[in-house]
């Protein structure tokens, strides 16, 4: 990481898309602590979120299918969220005091659940052994759980996604960016790693009290680290006019004028006050794109549009030519949106099941240690880590070298579809051999439950198709985005992990219904066909998502590509 800082710092004049209060800020400098504060509040989310099945098994008394639907409601909301920080971002309050406002509203969550930890009244009481008495969580307990809840992945879904588009607006060029975006992941994925295996294993071997005060205290942290930083931030200075309300403008003219005949000539559409001044000529002037052609009504000057004094008149009737093909970016990138939602399904209920299944199977490693169910998740952070590292240090620039070339940002995402799929053929074949032991030590009056081991190559190798298709979605979205709507680029990747947890419980709810695969005890269920079902949406998936993009052309891709081998080049 330290190379990439020397080498990159001085590279280029600004040229960002915004304007910015002082343009002397932001680069490589803002780096250190934009990463601290993102690794010290992640730290602290993994620490209370991947544990929380087991917590709510354990000391809420929730059947295990039950919990696995909680956590994935619970992070639909946090992967949600993160677009309601995007407007605020975008619009009103800016990157920065969203940033540290959603971390102080996590704060008071991790707080709220370390109470339930630490008050008796505040969650059911122990079940004792031979005891008949053991009762669930009351509405009063569960009031409190989601309430701590709520704020905490309010609060987490606030900063995650911010943070990264804050971090890309502090450089100027594409490929500084994109090294932003790979060690932005990177870091994001090693501090789940050490927050799911010590954290984990404290809750579980020492005490959840412990394991919760340690997530408040990180999270303590990572907010001071942010706040530190503070002179040396790029703050982009926020429109007048709120981005989103520019585009419903372009929505709300194009119906009101949707009468009248579209014309040819670049003189009849509106392009601003600097482009309708007298002196500029209509060669000057371009036609909006054929692309939704409806459209570019909103932009048409029809008569009583504008006033005298060359002054637009109603917003609401008539936009700007780059308003509406603003508006027209947005529609283009929706299908390849769509991918992305049905990408994330199978990662939400592989993660969820894995959990699931961690806790049937043999987790002691030595004779003493044992893994912390919620800890399986690590097998895929730390092949992310690595995976991205290979690829920033060694792959991309060998391609760039060697054949003058590097994988798209949409070619890495379709990568990441093809280890999916992949993933989810092991998962069920894993599983399968699972069930079969599980059946023959039953009839034999054996206990000798399989490895937990046995699920670390499918998390594996969805760990690599993350470090492929994350950053590359990402990274594209930040891209092709309109300028005036960039912490919402990355903000809609949250969006669509949000919705898949959604969709996810979906398809858990369908498949109880319809079948018997998935019962409260997955002993007695077939778990692997329900992998198999989401491999098979998996690999649709990937037809539908090579349609999309070999049918999208991108925007900037090859300044980008232009600028990465110039870099190759000088080193």
């Amino acid at each position: 990481m330290k190379k990439s800082v020397e080498t990159f710092v001085d590279e280029g004049a600004p040229n960002h898309v915004h304007s910015s209060t002082n343009n002397n800020n932001g680069g490589w400098i803002s780096f250190p602590f934009i990463i601290g504060c993102m690794a010290g509040l992640s730290v602290a989310a993994a620490g209370w979120n991947n544990n929380l099945i087991v917590y709510l098994i354990e000391e809420f008394k929730m059947n295990s299918v039950s919990a696995a639907k909680v956590y994935n409601m619970a992070n639909g909301c946090s992967t949600i969220f993160p677009i309601l920080g995007a407007v605020l971002a975008d619009s009103f309050l800016g990157s920065f005091s969203v940033i540290w406002i959603s971390s102080f509203i996590s704060l008071l969550g991790v707080l709220l659940l370390t109470f339930t930890a630490v008050i008796d009244t505040l969650r059911p009481p122990k079940c004792f052994d031979g005891s008949n008495e053991c009762r669930n969580a009351s509405t009063f307990h569960l009031t409190i759980l989601y309430a701590a809840l709520a704020l905490a992945y309010l609060g987490n879904g606030g900063t995650r996604f911010t943070i990264g588009s804050m971090g890309a607006n502090q450089f100027d060029k594409p490929n500084h960016q994109a090294i932003f975006f790979n060690w932005y992941t990177f870091a994001l994925y090693t501090s789940n790693v050490i927050g799911s295996t010590v954290l984990l294993y404290i809750e579980e071997n020492f005490s959840w009290v412990l394991g919760f005060s340690i997530c408040v205290a990180f999270n303590i942290l990572g907010l001071a680290i942010f706040l530190s930083g503070r002179r040396f931030y790029r703050h982009i200075e926020l429109q007048q006019e709120s981005p989103f309300m520019s585009l419903a403008q372009v929505v709300v003219a194009a119906i009101r004028k949707h009468r009248e005949p579209l014309s040819l000539g670049g003189e009849d559409y509106y392009h601003g006050m600097k482009k309708q001044d007298t002196s500029t000529s209509a060669h000057d002037l371009t036609n909006p794109s054929k692309f939704f052609r409806f459209l570019n009504r909103a932009a048409l000057i029809t008569e009583g549009d504008k006033k005298p004094d060359k002054v637009a008149g109603e917003p609401w009737r008539l936009c700007t030519v780059q308003q509406v093909e603003d508006l027209k970016i947005l529609i283009k990138l929706f299908p390849i949106w769509t991918t992305g939602l049905l990408l994330c399904t199978p990662l939400v209920i592989q993660t969820s099941l894995a959990i699931l299944q961690a806790l049937k199977m043999d987790r002691h490693l030595g004779s003493n240690f044992k893994i912390p169910a919620g800890s399986v998740i690590v097998f895929t952070l730390i092949s992310t880590c690595i995976t991205i590292t290979f690829m920033d240090r060694l792959l991309f620039p060998w391609l760039t070298r060697r054949i003058r070339t590097s994988l798209t940002p949409l070619q890495r995402v379709g990568i990441g579809h093809v280890s999916t799929v992949v993933s989810m053929v092991l998962s069920a074949l894993v599983e399968s051999k699972r069930i079969k032991l599980n059946k023959s030590y039953h009839q034999n009056n054996v206990v000798v439950p399989m490895s937990v081991f046995w699920l670390a190559p499918q998390l594996v190798i969805t760990g690599i198709g993350l470090a492929f298709h994350s950053p590359g979605y990402v990274g594209f979205y930040y891209q092709e985005f309109p300028g005036s709507l960039k912490s919402t680029s990355t903000a809609v990747v949250a969006v669509f992990m949000g919705a898949a947890f959604y969709l996810g419980n979906g398809v858990m709810d369908l498949v109880q219904r319809v079948t018997g695969w998935l019962p409260e005890d997955i002993d007695n269920g077939r778990l692997d066909n329900v992998f198999w079902v989401i491999c098979v949406l998996g690999a649709l998936n990937f037809v539908y998502y090579l349609v999309c993009a070999s049918l999208y052309k991108y925007k900037n891709v090859d300044q980008e590509l232009n600028d990465s081998i110039d870099k190759i080049d000088r080193n």
